[in-house]
């Protein structure tokens, strides 16, 4: 985590915040002037901070002046302003110049604990939606499909028309968005992207269009939205049919005339912004069910790009795999490991439910749980492994499903991990599910199969074995699809924030 940088002349007050952000875990860094901090930020081998407490008063430069500069080097840090109650003026001066917040001398050491706990919070969040931190990934394809689709953002390049990019979730959307932006004539302005499905209805008016202080509850400074943010620039707007009715209508107002109001607000607020939006639901359908508007439907559907599933794409699945693989060993600093023929021709008949996502969550799982360099069909998650054609592809010899049943049933045949060599060559999902009475899916077949050997070896403890395995790859599957955004995830998982915050912590994902 990023310092949180505290900045006044006074020794003790310095000392005092140090000592209670350390016994809360929050790394700190003490300036006793301005001007060190200026000369920190020019420094670029300084770590940029996470937030900053700043006084207001102190000798060799003013705290305002100070904030000003601040906010002119890093826009989006939130910086807390300390003052004496005789400085109320200058208190409103700062939330003017863009400070989070003020914090009045003498101050309860908790309260101030607390206030830089939520300044670290929304500099997170800011990071996290903006997504500067990260480097989009390439945009990879041969496909004759995903050759239409480059031809159609090579013709957009030069224009600043609405686009609407549909497909399956995980194909990329937001890729092309990205691509979009940065071959068009805003490349230089902001890119900001929104998942309006992942944010409550409450919250969602308030980070379209910010809000002023004071508009509700907790509303303790003036907030930007995306749309001022992404001012110049780009907004992607992702999964734009789960859209409550009464924002459409507020968006549609921006979308014909650029203005809208803040939460709260009484002054129109201009923004020059391109709309990219995508969804993976049917709009035409969602216009006649009544739960999209139609004008916004028309307004956003001028020009439409369709992105195609992987198993439409199966000669792009060897290069993006490779890829992946490159791009996983960078980020954990390892040699990056090789996929073997073999291991390629069952992820080649994959048909990949989740898209491209799937398979870049894939390819971190197997750089990581892969024991060889060279991948081989062994080493492929369950799901993959699992073949729901009519023929299981094995030399093994053929073993009668009755007696297969009678051998698993009796526990004579023990099923490792892996190995599914105990079942006959012909014993699908579908033979399986008439076997057990219900209908199974790959991964349940990997999980009666895991289950089993354990119920062979150990005993015991098996529930809670693989409730804890479950739990674990559920919440990382989640966090990866969401890049790790918590509250999000609890959303798609439809768990609490509480609670997945608690299940990561005793699961010790941490």
């Amino acid at each position: 985590m990023k310092p949180i940088w505290i900045v006044d002349d006074d020794q003790s007050i310095r000392f005092v915040l140090e000592k209670a952000l350390a016994r809360e875990g929050l790394p700190s860094r003490s300036f006793a002037s301005a001007r060190e901090v200026l000369a920190a930020l020019d420094d670029p081998a300084d770590r940029e901070p996470q937030a900053m407490v700043s006084d207001i008063r102190m000798p060799g430069g003013n705290g305002l002046d100070l904030l000003e500069k601040v906010k002119a080097a890093l826009p989006g840090l939130p910086v807390i302003i300390m003052t004496a109650y005789s400085d109320l003026d200058s208190a409103v001066s700062a939330f003017q110049g863009g400070a989070f917040e003020y914090l009045p001398k003498p101050f309860d050491l908790n309260k101030a604990v607390e206030l830089i706990r939520r300044a670290v919070e929304e500099s997170r969040r800011e990071e996290v939606a903006e997504q500067q931190a990260l480097p989009a990934t390439e945009m990879l394809g041969q496909a004759p499909a995903m050759q239409d689709v480059f031809r159609a953002i090579g013709r957009l390049s030069q224009s600043n028309v609405t686009v609407m990019i549909t497909g399956e979730s995980g194909s990329g959307k937001e890729l092309v968005a990205r691509a979009l932006h940065k071959h068009s004539p805003r490349a230089g302005g902001p890119f900001i992207a929104i998942n309006t499905a992942a944010i409550p209805k409450d919250l969602l008016e308030s980070e379209l269009f910010g809000h002023e202080r004071g508009a509700f509850t907790g509303a303790q400074a003036m907030r930007r939205g995306r749309f001022e943010q992404a001012d110049g620039g780009t907004l992607f707007l992702d999964e734009i049919g789960d859209m409550p009715a009464d924002l459409q209508t507020r968006l549609l107002r921006v979308l014909s005339d650029g203005h809208f109001y803040r939460v709260g607000g009484h002054g129109a607020v201009k923004s020059n912004v391109r709309v990219i939006a995508a969804t993976h639901q049917n709009l035409e359908q969602r216009v006649r069910e009544g739960v999209f508007r139609e004008d916004l439907f028309h307004r956003l559907n001028v020009i439409r790009l369709r992105l195609p599933a992987l198993r439409e794409r199966r000669e792009d699945i060897a290069a993006l795999t490779r890829h992946f693989l490159q791009q996983s060993a960078a980020q954990l600093g390892v040699e990056p490991k090789r996929i073997s023929a073999a291991a390629l021709q069952w992820l080649e008949r994959f048909d990949f439910p989740g898209n491209v996502r799937q398979l870049e969550n894939m390819c971190h799982w197997l750089t990581v749980m892969a024991p060889a360099q060279v991948i081989e069909p062994k080493d492929l998650p369950p799901e993959v492994r699992v073949d729901t054609s009519d023929v299981v592809p094995t030399n093994k010899p053929q073993v009668p499903v009755d007696k297969a049943k009678h051998a698993i049933d009796s526990g004579a045949c023990e099923l490792p991990e892996t190995d599914l060599d105990c079942l006959p060559s012909t014993l699908t999902a579908g033979v399986i599910a008439s076997l057990e009475g219900a209908p199974v899916t790959p991964w349940e077949l990997g999980l009666d199969v895991e289950a089993r050997a354990l119920l062979a070896g150990q005993g015991g403890d098996v529930w809670d074995a693989l409730t804890r395995r479950f739990e674990s790859r559920l919440i990382l599957a989640a966090l990866a699809a969401t890049r790790g955004r918590r509250v999000e995830a609890a959303q798609k998982l439809g768990i609490g924030r509480n609670t997945i915050t608690r299940k990561i912590q005793e699961l010790g994902l941490e």
